[in-house]
């Protein structure tokens, strides 16, 4: 099903933020009806470094045709600024939809950028920003490919600038339509009223950041019809390893960890991780395998 066909009016599609082979398996197991490449997560998780503009587009289109090569379901995948100037980000745009990503955001930040819900962000002149919205639209092969747009003015600029900029974005045939970091309830309805059921709203789930962590039906009611949660999953993971290296090193063993049941079953998670097509594998051309194992007889007794 495409990303465009599950978008739809009243209702909330829920995209978990995936940043790793690992995350994607999981989030697939638990039948997620699309996914979010996070930037944070992803340069973090790859890199090590925090999302500050350090990536380049290399490292991230590799690891969209990996994570998406891993899903079965619409990949969202963070295209930062479009990694340049107008050519940039119609070669950004071209590469993540041959890598297999179902929608690129692009945001209006100035390079290099910083990761949403963080201070000193800064925005590039509207016309600039829209421009690469344009030209994003335009350099795509299919409709299908969705051109999610993002802008950044709110925390700095206010959020009648962030409003002005959505405007525009739609105007130059943005898909889906992403203002970033607004304060409270409030400022979400404004945004809703803003553009009621001219393009999808997307609001950005950021547990400890400047949005309100909401109920999904209160985000359907101020018009928001996709959520992503970029950072649950790698914050719950963070959370998670560092108890389980704390035993390690404190305790030098896992026993708690075992009986307060705080690990996933071995066997399962290998599972999860695609083994069992392995064993499959194994157990199928089992023969052939005993067959190599069989010594030649000699030379000439052939």
């Amino acid at each position: 099903m495409s990303l465009r066909s599950l978008i739809k009016e009243g209702k909330l599609l829920c995209v978990p933020g995936v940043f790793d082979g690992m995350s994607v398996k999981i989030a697939s197991q638990l039948k997620a009806p699309a996914l979010y490449m996070t930037g944070y997560g992803t340069v973090a998780s790859h890199l090590g470094l925090p999302d500050a503009g350090l990536a380049s587009y290399g490292d991230m289109v590799e690891r969209v045709r990996v994570l998406s090569g891993l899903a079965s379901v619409p990949l969202i995948a963070d295209g930062d600024t479009g990694y340049g100037g107008l050519l940039n980000v119609a070669h950004a745009v071209r590469g993540y939809e041959k890598a297999g990503a179902a929608a690129i955001q692009l945001e209006d930040q100035e390079f290099p950028k910083k990761c949403g819900h963080t201070p000193m962000r800064k925005v590039v002149p509207l016309e600039v920003a829209a421009s690469k919205i344009k030209v994003a639209t335009e350099a795509r092969s299919s409709k299908d490919f969705l051109i999610v747009a993002r802008t950044d003015a709110r925390t700095n600029y206010g959020l009648d600038e962030a409003l002005r900029r959505g405007e525009a974005f739609a105007e130059a045939g943005a898909d889906i339509l992403f203002i970033e970091s607004p304060e409270s309830e409030q400022e979400m309805q404004q945004i809703g009223k803003a553009f009621g059921t001219s393009i999808p709203l997307l609001v950005n789930v950021v547990e400890g950041g400047k949005t309100p962590v909401l109920s999904r039906e209160t985000y359907v009611e101020l018009g928001y019809t996709v959520a992503i949660f970029p950072a649950t999953a790698f914050l719950a993971a963070a959370k998670a390893i560092e108890h389980a290296y704390a035993d390690i090193l404190d305790l030098g063993n896992t026993q708690g960890l075992i009986a307060n049941e705080n690990l996933a079953d071995f066997l399962t998670f290998s599972q999860t991780m695609g083994f069992q097509d392995i064993w499959d594998f194994e157990k199928k051309y089992a023969h052939l395998e005993d067959i190599k194992k069989t010594p030649l007889p000699p030379r000439g007794t052939r």
